[in-house]
């Protein structure tokens, strides 16, 4: 597979989000029009001692591609052998996290901790390059505090070692997920650049994806917590992009039923219950009685009573908009 081409053809990513792009939500999200998808972070330590639960992260449907999987780790021999993995499974891209600010990761000396170690960097990008064939890419933050943003220098390393492309987080390490994402930041970075670069960070809407990815002239943009409160964000940036007429139809009811189709096929009950639960209420945001309504479902135990108490709550806001709520804080964490 030709992964820019691929890009050309939809650029707008699916962000990998730990805890939230399972199996089930990265099928789902394809079925909802992205371009290629990445697996929640993945410990290459972890897969060598055989976790079954990074085993489980790992998994993809053939109707995800193109597809690739994100790891991270310290340590090159682990690195090699759970890239090796990945390619023997079928995926079409290896994606080296750099980006990750969470301490239990930075203080091993993996995510955004090579920001400060290029060198070590190198021998990374090297190693797993060297280790399989198909695409390698990464994710990084600009830098590791205002002072030492240095996205420029690790793009042209990642040129020098064959990466397909970066992603850009718009934020440095030590901001975490406060203040803005610096798009002017990664527009300068995407100017000075040979590698194709992918602007990641505070994309809301659909119209602010295409805004974005017009002005910064990147070669595609990573969406993450946007698509939580609305999952059309692919389909109408891309029919924007397009030139194409926006649709203003929201059948809620069917974006639930098929995120429950792909749950029940991907995940355990358990599993299920919780991720019906976490969507419908980053869905109900900007509706009224949200606010009741993500109580309430929380404290439901019983399956079918969720099912129920959900389809009621969305079936009747098919005729009311959603107010916009994209200035207000909104899941800030739990990815890079």
């Amino acid at each position: 597979m030709d992964l820019l081409q691929e890009l050309h053809k939809n650029p707008f990513v699916l962000a990998p989000m730990a805890a939230i792009t399972d199996c089930a939500f990265r099928s789902f999200m394809r079925e909802m029009g992205c371009g290629a998808v990445i697996t929640e972070l993945v410990s290459a330590n972890g897969l060598q001692y055989s976790s079954e639960r990074t085993r489980k992260i790992m998994k993809f449907q053939a109707d995800q591609h193109p597809v690739g999987i994100q790891l991270f780790g310290e340590r090159l021999d682990a690195l090699a052998l759970a890239a090796k993995e990945v390619e023997q499974m079928g995926a079409d891209f290896v994606d080296l996290n750099f980006g990750c600010p969470v301490p239990k990761v930075v203080n091993k000396g993996a995510g955004s901790a090579l920001l400060k170690d290029l060198v070590q960097m190198q021998k990374v990008l090297r190693t797993v390059k060297d280790a399989i064939t198909i695409p390698v890419t990464i994710k990084i933050r600009s830098g590791w505090n205002q002072e030492m943003r240095n996205a420029d220098e690790v793009a042209q390393l990642a040129f020098d070692e064959g990466i397909a492309w970066m992603g850009i987080h718009g934020r440095t390490r030590s901001q975490g997920y406060n203040g803005q994402a610096d798009w002017d930041y990664i527009a300068w970075v995407k100017s000075v650049s040979k590698i194709p670069i992918l602007g990641n960070g505070d994309i809301t809407t659909a119209e602010l994806a295409v805004r974005r990815l017009k002005e910064s002239r990147c070669d595609g943009v990573m969406i993450g917590r946007g698509c939580l409160k609305n999952p059309w964000i692919f389909q109408q940036a891309m029919a924007l992009y397009q030139d194409q007429p926006l649709s203003q139809t929201k059948d809620l009811k069917f974006v639930l039923d098929r995120l429950r189709f792909h749950l029940d096929a991907h995940a355990d009950e358990r599993i299920a219950m919780l991720q019906i639960k976490k969507f419908a209420s980053w869905f109900s945001t900007g509706y009224p009685g949200a606010a009741q309504f993500r109580k309430q479902v929380f404290q439901i135990k019983d399956r079918t009573e969720l099912d129920d108490t959900v389809e009621a709550f969305f079936e009747k806001l098919n005729n009311i908009l959603q107010a916009d709520t994209s200035h207000e804080p909104f899941l800030m964490g739990g990815h890079g």
